[in-house]
């Protein structure tokens, strides 16, 4: 079935709509010009009720903002009539025109689920590893671009580093202390209710001591900077991409990883285990204070007691998590960044997509630093 036109045309631009067992599939054809007449949705899809409209644009001859507008308006229809459009197949210039044209007021495109078990497990298991794959992608472009920058020093931006080491440190150091302070008094707070059942209250020391310093402290720090730091770090960059900013960059010739990604990542490298270290003396002190005040066990026998289980292997294991942890942080908003689409909602989606992505790595990285430790005895 053709869509109707009002004219004829040297290269007519056609619409043809095939009927398909998901659903339509638009196959495009001729030459599609703004100043040419040209096929309109809406009056010939007023009687259709497909599942799914798919787009084939082999066979068009050339094709300017007519066609923007065409599928955009078909987009749009869609989210009206809760019909599942497949703009995915479309060439990536043109995907990013129809999502300026698209209408964000009206309904949202229905997921595109497949009622079979398998299909719907196979579909999350491909995009699990694409994912991956990206991910993975990524971490190698960092790791050559640290090697190029090692032989390259002079080409390493220093003064970016310093800046977001300000940023990512001097700058979280209110929200940090909080956290950690909070954190040691529910911990000191919680085992002091278990532990002076069974006249241990000063081991609350050895819990606080331990805790913090193998664990909340470099988590709590981690999490913190991946909402406030992360979340910056890819919307930061989402916005240089949706002004074309990194784009300009490449044109340049300048390599976006060296320039935006790779400073970012150092600077929470070395600024995540001082914030760690500060975790850990606020957090103490946290404890400190419950047990003073809801224990009667003043401070110089918490901190002794403290000092005879916690020692420097304690330490180092909360460094080399929350170094870890940095640099987690600084990939997954810095990836995000680079991946979101050029337009606002693209870049509120890359930077909450930064912050889930850095937490769900932390968590996993902290179970496997946990086996690892165990193993190694530390």
């Amino acid at each position: 079935m053709l869509l109707p036109m009002s004219a004829s045309h040297d290269a007519p631009a056609l619409a043809d709509l095939q009927t398909t067992a998901e659903g339509i599939r638009v196959i495009f054809g001729g030459a599609w010009r703004i100043t040419a007449k040209r096929p309109d949705w809406t009056k010939s899809a007023a009687k259709l009720k497909p599942a799914r409209v798919d787009f084939d644009l082999e066979q068009i001859e050339y094709w300017d903002t007519s066609l923007v507008l065409f599928i955009a308006a078909a987009s749009n229809w869609c989210r009206v009539h809760g019909v599942f459009c497949n703009v995915k197949a479309l060439p990536e210039s043109l995907r990013e025109m129809v999502l300026h044209f698209e209408d964000k007021t009206a309904v949202p495109i229905p997921a595109d689920r497949p009622t079979d078990f398998f299909a719907t497990v196979g579909r999350a298991s491909i995009e699990f590893w694409d994912r991956a794959m990206q991910y993975a992608r990524f971490v190698g472009e960092c790791v050559l671009s640290f090697a190029y920058l090692a032989r390259n020093p002079t080409k390493f931006r220093w003064r970016d580093t310093l800046a977001e080491m300000q940023r990512a440190g001097a700058m979280a150091l209110p929200i940090t202390g909080l956290i950690a302070f909070l954190v040691g008094v529910i911990l000191a707070y919680s085992g002091a209710v278990i532990l002076r059942q069974f006249g241990g209250d000063i081991w609350v020391a050895d819990l606080v001591g331990v805790t913090m310093t193998r664990e909340m402290a470099a988590m709590m720090t981690a999490i913190v900077l991946a909402g406030r730091t992360g979340a910056s770090f890819a919307a930061e960059i989402g916005n240089m991409r949706a002004n074309e900013e990194v784009d300009a960059l490449t044109t340049l010739g300048i390599r976006p990883i060296d320039f935006l990604v790779i400073p970012r990542i150092v600077a929470l490298g070395l600024m995540m285990p001082l914030l760690a270290l500060y975790a850990n003396a606020l957090g103490v002190v946290g404890g400190m204070a419950i047990a003073w005040g809801l224990l009667d066990i003043p401070p110089p026998a918490f901190w002794v007691e403290m000092l005879s289980i916690v020692d420097a292997s304690d330490l180092m294991t909360g460094m080399i998590k929350a170094t870890t942890f940095g640099a987690i942080i600084g990939m997954a908003g810095c990836l995000r960044g680079l991946q979101a689409e050029r337009s606002a909602a693209g870049v509120g989606e890359a930077t909450t997509s930064a912050v889930v992505t850095a937490i769900l790595l932390i968590i996993v990285s902290d179970a496997i630093f946990a086996v690892l430790f165990n193993i190694l005895g530390w």
